[in-house]
């Protein structure tokens, strides 16, 4: 009687999955039908891995540790596993993404100048892209800070979220600020070619060996800065000489393996610390500012990227692989924004709990490594769930009501407040 009663069931989840799939199926079709033609799916492909990149890795390598009073302090696998280096290597892809973002920006710079346009024109429209993502989230923490703490989310708990959701938007300010170039980074191009990045990388140079070289101590602290603009406006720049075609399969090769060796030659024989990213404790970093080492990874993942272009664009016309580029795409700044807010919210959630294995659990023994990794499709959930809501304020801001004035003045005070509390200026 019971296997009778249960036999059906295995049937009727095939089913289940059957059209779940055929409507997975139909809908990557239509989402490759909707595709223009003349769309540049390798560009997409690319942006969209350097974007899944920025959460894996800030899931991977960061973490929590509960102190005695109960509250989440922030902690770094890379404090305790060396391992774990070569991994910030792979996830470290803010090279292509300026890569990216210089080619798009300039083909759509010029696009623009056909129409008529100016360039003031063209550069508010980028900002505003960028820019209202931002507001929208740090507008929302601000909101969101008074009423936690007044359900018992510690003030410690809440300024370690804080820092890490603000940690990833300074990518925003310096690639909006690189962005404003973007005509200074065409008429370089026009008259030096793909050798216009050089410069960029001599000045990179230049500073490293003034603040870790034989005069390091007389060196003022202040100097690093000096790397901040060149350093990820290098990429942007070769991504430029890219879109204008002044950089082609001989230049991509030349990056490719000169930027290995370089990486190699930094890392072997000066000693440049092998994290891609900050290491809780370290006297040094690569990413901020970032060093010459930054630049060498930058190169050797531009030429691979522009060498693959061909091959991704091809496997990409496969509507199964293609739906997802366009979704993570049309989603670039909602995941840039929220996905530190989905892992903090699971271990707010789990600090009120205890200790738990890979979440609210310093990044010390081997099976924290084990229990992260399981927790990564449950960050990943809460993305998505978050992203669902959130994504309104990618959409163009309503212009000409008072109401719309109010609630952006609104939204800027309270972004400026978020900003202040986050960086521990108050």
């Amino acid at each position: 009687m019971t296997s009778t009663a249960l036999a059906p069931r295995p049937a009727r989840t095939g089913k289940r999955t059957a059209r779940m799939l055929g409507t997975l199926r139909r809908s990557a079709a239509s989402i490759d039908a909707r595709t223009p033609e003349h769309r540049d799916r390798a560009i997409d492909g690319l942006r969209a891995l350097a974007l899944l990149a920025v959460p894996i890795g800030h899931w991977l390598l960061g973490g929590f540790h509960l102190d005695g009073e109960g509250a989440l302090r922030n902690a770094s696998p890379l404090s305790s596993f060396e391992f774990f280096a070569p991994m910030s290597w792979v996830l470290q892809m803010l090279g292509i993404f300026f890569l990216v973002g210089g080619y798009a920006s300039v083909l759509s710079y010029r696009r623009s100048m056909a129409r008529g346009e100016s360039s003031g024109r063209w550069l508010r429209g980028r900002v505003a892209r960028l820019g209202r993502p931002v507001l929208g989230v740090t507008a929302v923490w601000a909101a969101a800070l008074p009423v936690l703490y007044a359900l018992g989310v510690p003030g410690t708990t809440l300024h370690s979220g804080a820092t890490l959701v603000i940690q990833p938007l300074w990518f925003v300010g310096v690639y909006t600020v690189i962005t404003a170039l973007t005509p200074l980074c065409v008429r370089a191009a026009e008259r030096l070619g793909a050798w216009a990045a050089a410069p960029l990388l001599a000045s990179v140079a230049v500073v490293d060996f003034l603040r870790y070289g034989p005069f390091a101590d007389a060196m003022p602290s202040w100097l690093s800065i000096l790397n901040i603009l060149p350093g990820w406006m290098f990429a942007y720049q070769l991504g430029v000489s890219w879109g204008e075609k002044k950089l082609g399969k001989r230049g991509a090769w030349l990056l490719l393996v000169g930027g290995t060796a370089l990486f190699a030659l930094l890392l072997i024989a000066f000693h440049y610390p092998a994290s891609m990213v900050g290491v809780p404790g370290e006297a040094r970093t690569n990413s901020h500012p970032p060093s010459l080492l930054v630049l060498a990874l930058a190169a050797a993942q531009s030429g691979a990227a522009i060498l693959l272009r061909d091959r991704i664009g091809k496997l990409l016309r496969r509507p199964a692989l293609w739906a997802p580029v366009v979704i993570v795409n049309l989603s670039a700044m909602t995941i840039l924004c929220w996905h530190q807010t989905a892992m903090f919210g699971a271990a707010t959630v789990g600090s009120f709990i205890g200790p738990i294995g890979g979440l609210t659990t310093a990044p010390e023994t081997l099976g924290w490594i084990a229990a992260r990794i399981a927790w990564l499709p449950v960050f990943a959930g809460l993305l998505v769930a978050l992203g669902a809501w959130a994504r309104r304020f990618e959409a163009p801001w309503a212009v000409g009501s008072k109401a719309a004035r109010v609630r952006r003045v609104a939204a800027g005070l309270l972004a400026a407040g978020f900003a202040v509390f986050a960086l521990g200026l108050a």
